[in-house]
């Protein structure tokens, strides 16, 4: 499985538990850490971590398994790190103060993601 369907797939773990505003980026031109960044906002701390654990269930059915979990039992700021793919779950007092995206996003390098809500990751 390629990054880009490893990246997607998390987002789409998210999305099956209503995830906000998920954005899938491209950074391997950016940074040497990770090839991809999926980025989503929890509306609570108990569905941030429902989020966190989604992912890791839903990679795990794929054989894939997180090299390092950071967060997950705060609920505020999650990362799950699979190497080529770092999934970060907010809060969202935490993602509006962080901003993550906009460190990240060149404005040409967000990946397509269409959810099961009719909302895409594309900025509208």
């Amino acid at each position: 499985m390629d990054q880009k369907a490893i990246a997607l797939a998390a987002a789409k773990a998210l999305d099956a538990k209503r995830g906000k505003d998920i954005v899938v980026l491209k950074v391997d031109e950016m940074t040497v850490i990770t090839d991809y960044m999926v980025i989503a906002t929890g509306r609570s701390v108990p569905q941030v971590k429902a989020l966190a654990e989604n992912v890791e269930e839903e990679l795990a059915k794929l054989d894939l398994f997180a090299r390092r979990r950071e967060g997950v039992n705060e609920g505020h700021w999650c990362i799950l790190d699979y190497g080529d793919v770092m999934v970060h779950i907010f809060h969202e007092q935490d993602r509006e103060y962080y901003q993550l995206e906009r460190l990240w996003s060149n404005g040409t390098n967000e990946v397509e993601f269409e959810s099961d809500g009719n909302e895409t990751s594309a900025e509208e």
